[in-house]
């Protein structure tokens, strides 16, 4: 097992206009140059807000997540115009005389997409959300509350919606909705990769809290993911996985045995700041986040922990 820090390098990227909790927009910069050169398909495993999908360069790109409904949205966008698309957004905060400080047009609006479960709903309902946020309750149900005073289609997250739906469509982005145990791994070849950004076992989120229509993550659920990364591996098939080792005082113990066990793995350790750390300092501040990259395979011209 390697330990690296992530080199930081600078580029424009694609913004999700969604604001996904565990969302990676801001450590793409790292993150993008760990990866592959060449792709052939590049699988997403839980793309959440397809922040890493929209930005990778492969010649296939497949975004998956078990949440259908944010499945369904992201299919619409790509069926629809931009220009229909801005004008049912336009109508529906018309309609239902949506603003920062009206509650009630706003639960009058999750009432009707919660009847009626139009995709391009989800997304107004989203922009008016608290911190713009998706949360389903075991029901199915949307039930995230109001972002009063906080939360509208506002021009950054209207730039953000059309920069995204111009690329799912240019890149004709393959949306799926598997769960990540039932996603058919079958296909790939060597030059293939896979990503995967699961619901971080030991942090707290909205996504780890059983309240996305879905049961929560777990240890078992954990544990099965590694295996199928173990399979891949043994399949030559090249992947990364998003995680932390480390989470205000608590570590995954599951994951760092896993990472003990194989010793083909790679930890790149990602940090805003990394650049006036290193991992000895990261790992002796009991509130510090220590989020990492692991790979099956050698990152080319690394950044060492002492350079």
């Amino acid at each position: 097992m390697q330990a690296v820090l992530a080199e930081k390098v600078t580029s424009n990227q694609i913004k999700s206009p969604l604001n996904y909790i565990g969302g990676k927009y801001k450590l793409l910069e790292q993150i993008l140059p760990l990866f592959p050169k060449e792709i052939s398909t590049f699988v997403d495993l839980f793309a959440g807000g397809c922040n890493v999908g929209l930005n990778v360069k492969a010649k296939r790109i497949i975004c998956n997540d078990n949440l259908k409904f944010l499945v369904e949205m992201y299919q619409e966008f790509q069926k629809h115009s931009l220009t229909e698309i801005l004008q049912h957004i336009e109508n529906q905060i018309t309609a239902f005389e949506l603003s920062l400080t009206n509650e009630g047009g706003y639960k009058k609006l999750r009432e009707h997409y919660n009847a009626h479960k139009n995709p391009l709903d989800l997304f107004v309902l989203v922009a008016f959300s608290f911190n713009h946020q998706i949360r389903f309750n075991n029901s199915h149900e949307f039930n995230n509350p109001f972002g009063r005073e906080r939360s509208s289609f506002n021009d950054t997250m209207r730039a953000n919606l059309i920069q995204f739906v111009r690329k799912i469509q240019a890149l004709n982005v393959e949306f799926t909705c598997f769960d990540f145990e039932k996603f058919d791994f079958s296909n790939l070849t060597e030059n293939d990769f896979v990503y995967c950004d699961p619901p971080y076992l030991i942090s707290l989120g909205t996504y780890n809290d059983g309240k996305r229509g879905f049961t929560g993550w777990n240890e078992t659920q954990e544990q099965k993911l590694l295996k199928i990364l173990e399979n891949l591996h043994q399949r030559n098939i090249k992947f990364a996985l998003s995680n932390v080792l480390q989470h205000k005082g608590k570590k995954n113990q599951i994951l760092q045995d896993w990472l003990k066990k194989n010793n083909y793995l790679k930890v790149n350790y990602l940090r805003a700041d990394y650049s006036n750390s290193n991992y000895q300092t990261l790992v002796r501040k009991k509130n510090t986040s220590v989020e990492v990259l692991i790979t099956n395979y050698e990152v080319k011209k690394p950044k060492t922990l002492f350079d």
